[in-house]
């Protein structure tokens, strides 16, 4: 049986050789001086021998310990050379598996079951606010306490729930990781919440409903020195009061009914939005019964026609200023009402908000009322802004339904707000000067 000291004390020889200790391990010591443990056995008839690595960095009871778990896996009927070599390649294979590499992988997965709105902030988020600290990092080293330092750089900015969007984003990554055999542990678990900022109750967001503020907004707006395209949008977004995401996304093909060349007023033009691009569940966006109908006022025509000098040869109507091919920032329109004075008091949703409760009321005023007092148009203004009924056969057959009344609603908004407003050419006349 071999000792500590007689392993420290053998010295080279004019040629290699060994000293045994028991159960087939022994120091193998070259003729150059090196000193190294092995094990010797035989599997499948034939002798073989594992190398367990260099003496004293591997201590005698180490190397030991190393020779019973390779007994064990002849037990098993494993090679033990073989399985040292497994190892070896899963440690070399994971180093060079980064988080960012994983996390495209599970990305380009979903896309078939995200809308292509969702899946670009999803991506989005992650090159943002996790690539630069985890991205290059190996998967299997990232720690919990190494995302949650990640998470607190995002909180510390007062965006505590895409922290805790991007804690549930990491966590569906690693699982994904841990299923394809990648991964073993989860960093990033639920639990974790408990160590984040409590996240405050969203209140209603900031919106102006009185007619003089709201124009006041537009005013603003417009006469700053933000781009002819971002003021557009902003004069669309109030026009028709769809979504922010809606009016940044828009494409020219998704107009229809309008004469292009005349500023004659076309009284059946629609804009046409596809499911794809509506706040819809994941199973109703390839449904065409869920497009959303928008009735196009004469004041959303001119600015379309207007605009549509600048950008009509582009795919969407409002295109990025440094990249023609993408649409806008969809934070332009609300950095442009903070700019001009209205931070915390109206944020570019508002819009829906306003519409609402400008139009019920009017409605209300004007003796338009069901048996309780209310607006008689609440369903129709609902529809209009794209509220998902809860029954499907009901929301395919009001798609289109009351289209008269929805362009009257449509035009009265449109006049009341447009009041006072300059005419949109002078976006093209502001560029050029």
């Amino acid at each position: 049986m071999l000792t500590d000291t007689a392993a420290r004390k053998a010295v080279k020889r004019d040629k290699d050789y060994k000293l045994f200790d028991e159960r087939g391990l022994y120091l193998f010591i070259s003729k150059a001086g090196g000193k190294g443990w092995r094990f010797k056995y035989r599997f499948g008839g034939k002798e073989q021998a594992v190398v367990f690595g260099p003496y004293p960095e591997i201590s005698l009871s180490e190397a030991r310990e190393l020779r019973d778990e390779a007994r064990k896996l002849l037990r098993d009927n494993k090679d033990p050379r073989v399985e040292r070599k497994k190892v070896k390649l899963s440690s070399i294979a994971s180093s060079e598996v980064t988080f960012a590499i994983v996390a495209r992988e599970w990305h380009t997965k979903n896309l078939k079951r995200w809308s292509t709105v969702h899946a670009d902030d999803v991506i989005t988020s992650l090159e943002k606010d996790v690539f630069p600290s985890l991205g290059g990092m190996p998967l299997r080293e990232i720690s919990t306490p190494m995302v949650l330092e990640c998470l607190r750089k995002v909180e510390t900015r007062g965006a505590g729930e895409t922290s805790r969007r991007l804690r549930q984003r990491i966590s569906s990554i690693y699982v994904y990781a841990m299923g394809a055999g990648i991964a073993i542990f989860n960093p990033a678990p639920a639990e974790m919440t408990k160590a984040m900022e409590p996240v405050r109750k969203a209140g209603k967001q900031p919106a102006l409903v009185g007619i003089e503020q709201l124009r006041g907004v537009l005013l603003a707006a417009e006469a700053s020195s933000a781009t002819p395209v971002v003021k557009a949008a902003s004069r669309l977004l109030a026009l028709t009061a769809v979504r922010p995401g809606v009016v940044i996304g828009a494409t020219w093909g998704e107009f229809e009914g309008i004469d292009w060349d005349t500023r004659e007023h076309t009284a059946d033009a629609l804009w046409r939005i596809p499911p794809a691009r509506m706040k819809l569940m994941l199973d109703r966006k390839d449904e065409i019964e869920f497009e959303h109908l928008v009735p196009l006022t004469s004041q959303a025509i001119d600015l379309l026609r207007t605009i549509r000098r600048l950008t009509g040869r582009m795919a969407y109507v409002f295109p990025s200023q440094r990249h023609s091919y993408k649409s806008m920032s969809a934070n332009a329109i609300g950095y442009l009402y903070n700019r001009v004075g209205f931070h915390s008091r109206h944020v570019p949703h508002g819009w829906r908000a306003a519409f609402s409760t400008t139009m019920n009321e009017r409605a209300v005023a004007e003796g338009r009322t069901d048996e309780n007092g209310n607006s008689a148009d609440r369903a129709i203004i609902d529809l209009m802004l794209a509220h998902v009924p809860a029954n499907k056969v009901e929301g395919a057959y009001n798609r289109a339904q009351y289209m008269p009344t929805r362009r009257r609603i449509a035009e009265t908004w449109s006049n009341l707000i447009s009041e006072g407003l300059v005419d949109p050419a002078e976006f093209l006349t502001a560029k050029t000067r």
